[in-house]
């Protein structure tokens, strides 16, 4: 009877609350960034259009997310979004693409959030 109730148990474990935590993204690293869940993160990527998506605006910096693997795309994507914006890319250091406006600098930094996601972080000025 025990070995019954035991495996009743860990079968409504595995059935309910297994998940309930995957789908809130639990098993998602950290953000950098707190004025958004994990959860509507991935809610925003995967239901956009664009392949680079504005995320949030947090104490002074903007957000951004792709899904592309290839950081020589995202860096791509990047050096396009920016260079709308009069920036001219002066060269890449590490994870920062380095741009310059009328003497100004602007360093744009990317960090692999997860497998399948890239977070882009640009000085909210970029588009001034």
């Amino acid at each position: 009877m025990k070995k019954v109730i035991i495996t009743f148990a860990v079968g409504t474990v595995c059935v309910l609350i297994i998940p309930y935590l995957l789908s809130y993204r639990f098993h998602y690293p950290p953000l950098p960034f707190e004025n958004m869940t994990k959860r509507e993160v991935v809610e925003k990527i995967n239901d956009a259009d664009n392949r680079l998506v504005k995320l949030t605006t947090e104490n002074g910096h903007e957000w951004f997310i792709t899904s592309e693997r290839n950081i020589a795309a995202v860096d791509e994507m990047i050096k396009e979004l920016v260079s709308k914006e009069g920036w001219v890319f002066e060269l890449k250091e590490g994870s920062g693409l380095i741009f310059e406006k009328q003497g100004e600098r602007l360093i744009v930094t990317t960090q692999k959030w997860t497998g399948d996601y890239v977070l882009c972080q640009i000085p909210a000025y970029f588009n001034e």
